[in-house]
């Protein structure tokens, strides 16, 4: 039996349209975005990754993965990274990152487990400041977060 075959790009930006969405939050997700999407949506289009992109991002790093590559490296750190979509993988620009210590004994899960917990609250934390219009954009192409208490500032 047969998949039934999910929505073409022109259906998929027709019913985005429609709906008047202006922002897509992805969590974590793998497939590279067509790039009549990413046109349709430029500057508009996040997601997050377990890693401190640009380290082990790029096709084929998703999930136990990246943290399996992230241990072989004998790396210090790793964390989570919330980053502008384009036609590439994880290679977008960076909007956000948490730093997450590795411990000496690491497992992969807990790794994965300490990792996870830093892309909730990073990702909740962009969430916000992209419903409260703090993302702006420098001249250089670069996105960052207007602090909430003084818009001055940046975080």
């Amino acid at each position: 039996m047969r998949e039934p075959k999910g929505l073409s790009t022109n259906e998929l930006l027709n019913t985005l349209r429609e709906l008047r969405v202006d922002s897509i939050l992805l969590a974590s997700y793998s497939k590279l975005i067509p790039v009549e999407l990413v046109q349709a949506y430029p500057r508009s289009i996040w997601n997050i990754h377990p890693s401190l992109l640009p380290a082990f991002g790029g096709k084929g790093y998703y999930g136990l993965k990246v943290h399996k590559a992230v241990v072989a490296s004998r790396a210090r750190y790793s964390g989570p990274t919330v980053h502008f979509v384009d036609e590439h993988y994880d290679i977008g620009r960076t909007l956000a990152q948490r730093v997450v210590s590795m411990l000496a004994n690491d497992t992969l899960e807990q790794l994965a487990t300490r990792v996870l917990h830093e892309e909730h609250q990073v990702y909740v934390d962009v969430v916000t400041a992209l419903c409260d219009d703090r993302i702006v954009w420098r001249e250089d192409g670069v996105p960052i977060i207007r602090s909430r208490t003084n818009p001055d500032e940046y975080t």
